[in-house]
């Protein structure tokens, strides 16, 4: 099957099947704040959804609006960063809520174009917000939708990254209707995270197999490379980098270098991870140690 030419109903079967049997996530519950969305979302880009929303909700009730957020020091926003990992996101954040409020009355802003503008905020983030958050008839595409994409519409095992392609190809499905759009896009979304999973998908229980072209098809490997894996966290610099942080984090005072040796112990992975933290803006040189910034 040619890419487009999507099967009329696999936006009604995937949202039936999401309605009985998609998981109750709070943050797709009615009633939540577009800026309680954008936060659970930005949050859960390279995190467990389940964690990143525990944290966002801590969040909302320490911070409910954009400036209260951009009134507070970077360095207490690291700290309630905890262990989220990739704390670069916190300051982009931090830098997205000064312009919240700076720029957009203090409110998410609705439109594509103005969400793409924010720090921190990519394709997929935007259109999450503009749909899950405004309601908004536009395509999402996360890595679950993209495999659901590949196999029932394209007829491939899995798709490498297009953000047009893609946009097109879940566009192609969409209902017309804006609230019946916002539901096929998380349908697709749970459907590819339960069902149509990376290995061993379970076809068997699959809404839309009768309409799957990868499955008409025998199931063809991709072509494409297998993802690499990724290198061992223990020992990593990465690794180095969250010790560091959490040592500044938890200090109320700069933290000298010798303190930092005891928790890296290799001087040289020590010297890399203070560097590149520097580098990014997650730290400062101050009294003769390091704090956040």
């Amino acid at each position: 099957m040619s890419e487009g030419a999507a099967p009329p109903d696999v936006a009604a079967a995937a949202s039936a099947w999401y309605r009985e049997h998609g998981r109750d996530f709070l943050w797709r519950r009615p009633g939540m704040t577009p800026w309680a969305i954008y936060l659970i979302e930005v949050m859960a880009q390279q995190t467990q959804i389940e964690r990143a929303a525990r944290v966002a909700l801590e969040w909302i009730e320490r911070w409910p609006s954009p400036s209260a957020l951009a009134a507070t020091p970077p360095s207490e926003i690291l700290k309630a960063w905890d262990r989220l990992g990739y704390p670069r996101r916190a300051l982009a954040l931090h830098r997205a809520a000064t312009a919240m409020a700076a720029e957009h009355g203090d409110e998410v802003p609705r439109d594509l174009t103005a969400l793409l503008a924010l720090p921190g905020v990519g394709p997929y983030t935007a259109a999450a917000v503009a749909s899950f958050a405004y309601g908004q008839r536009v395509p999402v595409v996360d890595t679950n939708i993209r495999r659901v994409l590949a196999r029932a519409i394209v007829g491939v095992e899995s798709l490498a990254p297009s953000a047009r392609r893609d946009a097109e190809l879940m566009d192609s499905i969409l209902p017309e209707d804006a609230e019946a759009a916002k539901v096929t896009n998380v349908a697709v979304m749970e459907l590819g995270a339960l069902v149509c999973t990376p290995r061993a998908p379970r076809c068997e229980a699959c809404p839309i197999a009768d309409a799957c072209a990868w499955r008409a098809a025998g199931y063809p490997l991709a072509d494409a490379p297998r993802r690499t894996r990724q290198p061992r966290f223990a020992g990593s610099d990465r690794e180095a980098r969250g010790l560091v942080m959490a040592e500044l984090r938890s200090a109320d005072r700069p933290v000298g270098l010798d303190e930092l040796a005891v928790v890296v112990t290799d001087p040289e992975r020590l010297a890399r991870a203070l560097s590149g933290l520097l580098h990014d803006g997650l730290a400062v040189a101050a009294d003769g140690g390091y704090a956040l910034p």
